[in-house]
């Protein structure tokens, strides 16, 4: 059976992952440049314990799924998570009656060892906590995760059992006859279809409205963030929540896997039309530093590498639309995937097989007896020991040939993301980190830009940072 999945985010990625291993012949489709590109990129990479959805729903049902199945997806996919636990700080008696009933809906929906602290148990866990802090819910199942990396290895893993990927193609129509799906219709070319998994993020109703399905509306939800610099990730080992509101789980602070800290999201809805706004602001920065003062005094904004903005799809239902459509059989929809969708996907990717396509759509499920679960990520040749790293440079001198001094990148693992399919320079710095570092590829992208150019046998004229008309040479200041 032919299935497409229209979009190749942390959910799109994973869902074709598991069709492959049931044989379907799965073509995935991404407007981007590249895999992971539109929400995927830019939220806030926390594994979620589960505590704070409302239970009977489905964010509820498959986030704390979805967070026991990544220990699986890291050993399978060679993907790091780090379990560094959660803190939702209470600073009054009012914000801990909150906590007591996150830590209710926390045991209804299935979330293993919460337990409320007093200061004297949070502030011996996270010393720079504002010391007027008073109680905090710790969830040691949460956890971070670089949502780019998961998505890029469920994809390459797809790719490696037999699914196919179209990058640069935006899909402007879905056929459909008597009643059921047929075609995918893109702006490079059709692709036949007897089942079509709608994966599309912030156009995921645009994408059902194409085929007449069932769809909800969807406005984005921006966030903009302060990215710090390593040098300060002794500061928090966990991360830290404020209490809650109805809106947003609020300003956080949040140490990443390379020891960086991440402070934000803001929560700013957006009306449709504006699903490519990804525009920081003064104000909202601001409110960023406003309220993470609050949560630790002494941070220093100081070291700020960077600032950015990401966009949530949001719905008025609150929750993950995944369902068949009534109206065009073979059409589904696994849309408004808004938080915490990074770490219900998982989840997601079975439910959409076992309960969506087996049982609603009452299609045959048989396993591919060929399918290979595994998949080796890029060596990073720095985190070896240094005897081993020296060996490899005997055999392979470009393993010792630094590229980006700031995460000690080596022009091995540039070739090998350009062999895995990055042409951009963005490409490039979501596989191997090169680019990300202190400097923000003030040093190294000059030397990326070479290596893409001689990789891919182009001239440096035509590679870009991501996608679109985003080139990086215009052209030679001399002869």
């Amino acid at each position: 059976m032919k299935a497409v999945v229209i979009g190749a985010g942390i959910v799109g990625s994973l869902v074709s992952r598991e069709l492959t291993r049931y044989g379907f012949d799965v073509s995935i489709i991404e407007k981007e440049a590249d895999v992971a590109w539109g929400v995927t990129k830019a939220n806030s990479g926390i594994v979620h314990a589960g505590y704070d959805d409302e239970p009977g729903t489905l964010r509820a049902a498959l986030c704390a799924k979805g967070n026991a199945m990544y220990e699986e997806i890291s050993k399978e996919l060679d993907v790091k998570v780090k379990r560094t636990g959660s803190l939702v700080v209470a600073f009054n008696n009012e914000e801990l009656e909150t906590l007591k009933e996150l830590l209710k809906r926390g045991e209804i929906n299935g979330v293993p060892d919460l337990k409320i602290l007093d200061r004297d148990e949070v502030l011996s866990m996270e010393p720079h906590l504002n010391p007027e802090v008073k109680y905090a819910l710790y969830a040691p199942t949460a956890g971070v995760i670089f949502p780019w990396d998961a998505a890029i290895a469920a994809v390459e893993n797809a790719l490696d059992n037999g699914a196919k990927l179209f990058l640069n193609e935006k899909v402007v129509d879905i056929e459909v006859k008597d009643g059921k799906v047929r075609k995918v219709i893109t702006d490079k070319g059709e692709h036949k279809a007897d089942l079509v998994i709608n994966a599309a993020g912030l156009y995921g109703d645009e994408i059902s409205k194409m085929a007449g399905a069932e769809y909800v509306p969807i406005h984005p939800r921006k966030g903009e963030y302060i990215l710090l610099d390593s040098n300060v990730s002794k500061m928090v080992k966990r991360v830290i929540f404020p209490t809650p509101t109805e809106k947003s789980k609020g300003i956080l602070v949040v140490p990443t896997l390379t020891g960086e800290i991440l402070l934000g999201p803001t929560a700013q809805d957006l009306p449709p039309e504006m699903k490519d706004d990804l525009s920081t602001t003064a104000e909202g920065l601001n409110f960023v530093k406003e309220k993470v003062v609050k949560l630790m005094p002494d941070i220093p904004f100081n070291m700020a590498l960077k600032t950015f903005a990401g966009l949530r799809p949001e719905s008025p239902q609150k929750d993950f639309f995944i369902k068949k459509s009534n109206k065009v059989w073979g059409f589904v929809n696994v849309i408004a995937i808004r938080s915490p969708g990074l770490t219900a996907a998982p989840a997601i990717a079975k439910y959409v097989i076992e309960k969506v396509i087996e049982e609603d759509l009452g299609i045959t499920l048989e396993k591919n007896e060929s399918f290979n679960p595994v998949r080796k990520g890029i060596t990073h040749f720095a985190d070896l020991p240094e005897e081993e790293w020296n060996e490899i440079i005997k055999k392979d001198p470009e393993a010792g040939k630094i590229i980006c001094f700031c995460n000690k990148v080596t022009e091995r693992e540039v070739i090998e993301a350009i062999k895995r399919g990055a042409k951009t320079l963005d490409g490039i710095k979501f596989r191997t980190r090169a680019m990300a570092g202190r400097c923000q590829a003030n040093f190294c992208a000059t030397k990326v830009i070479k290596l893409l150019a001689r990789e891919l046998g182009v001239d440096m004229s035509e590679i870009m940072l991501k996608s679109g008309n985003t080139w990086v040479v215009d052209g030679k200041v001399r002869e």
